[in-house]
């Protein structure tokens, strides 16, 4: 199964990363010399609906969830007319993921109607399903745009300290103060690409897909005896469009925890505070021992 820092390795990439705060000079995290985010979103076209990803590295734990989850976002999108946007993506981890080999991805054309497409998309390395995932894609139409409750309190980015979060490949992110302190690590933070990105909506909603499954909200209710595990299935629903390059806030919050999962749900708001996505991620949730 994919792992994320909410993953079986959370514990050691807690560690390692000094849950989030460990890079604050500079350096690259293990794995990611010389590659870029806009490498990772770069796919090869080798068919009609059949897709590969061009830039492979090496690190020491399974594939994170949500590079593979944003490559098949952005694969399916290819395969829609351009003024379709994504509105809801749902993904299901089946298998650990290599960094180091590429990924296959072929797109299965459901349905396209008037206003919406439906698309199934099959991650696939060493001829073994590791990812599969529905979205749908909509043209934006005009109505009413409200939305419930503000921006959660976390104060300007420019005025906050750094911190650099495991996995992310050219994302900057600043720490606001935290809704459960104790947590393994963040629950809430502001974050951006830090290389240029293009105008296209798909490229922002498939970044945003990237960040959405980096924090865990299940890490504030690890105990010292249960914890959170691999990811089991992962949803993001897109509301309004948003850049990427520039400041959004990913806040996480634990539901539910029971029978060996746990549930969390959040939200991702732009700087000026509209509501922008809102995710919901199942993880394994078992004793430690």
């Amino acid at each position: 199964m994919a792992d994320g820092p909410n993953g079986t390795e959370a514990a050691s990439l807690a560690t390692a990363a000094g849950t989030g705060r460990s890079f604050d000079d500079g350096t690259v995290p293990p794995g990611q010399a010389g590659v870029t985010l806009l490498d990772l979103l770069d796919l090869e076209e080798l068919d009609q609906d059949l897709y590969r990803t061009t830039a492979v590295f090496d690190e020491p734990y399974s594939l994170f969830g949500g590079q593979v989850a944003a490559q098949a976002l952005l694969a399916a999108g290819r395969t829609v007319p351009p003024d379709r946007l994504p509105h809801s993506m749902h993904g299901y981890y089946l298998s650990r993921g290599n960094a180091s080999r590429p990924a296959i991805f072929r797109v299965e054309r459901d349905r396209d109607g008037r206003s919406f497409s439906a698309r199934r998309v099959v991650a696939i390395q060493s001829g073994q399903v590791i990812f599969n995932m529905s979205c749908s894609f909509h043209r934006p139409q005009t109505g009413l745009d409200r939305q419930a409750g503000p921006l959660p309190a976390a104060g300007a980015p420019a005025t906050l300290p750094r911190m650099q979060l495991p996995r992310l490949f050219d994302v900057e992110c600043r720490r606001p103060a935290q809704p459960y302190p104790d947590a393994d690590w963040e629950t809430r933070f502001w974050a951006r690409a830090t290389v240029p990105l293009t105008e296209d909506p798909l490229l922002h909603a498939s970044v945003l897909t990237y960040l959405s499954d980096v924090s865990g909200g299940l890490a504030a209710w690890h105990d010292g005896r249960s914890r959170s595990g691999a990811s089991l299935d992962h949803a993001v629903w897109f509301h309004r469009p948003a850049r990427l390059d520039d400041w959004v806030l990913m806040n996480v919050t634990p539901l539910s925890a029971a029978g060996g999962r746990g549930l969390y749900n959040g939200t991702i708001h732009s700087g000026d505070g509209r509501l922008v996505a809102t995710i919901a991620q199942e993880c394994l949730f078992r004793d430690a021992g």
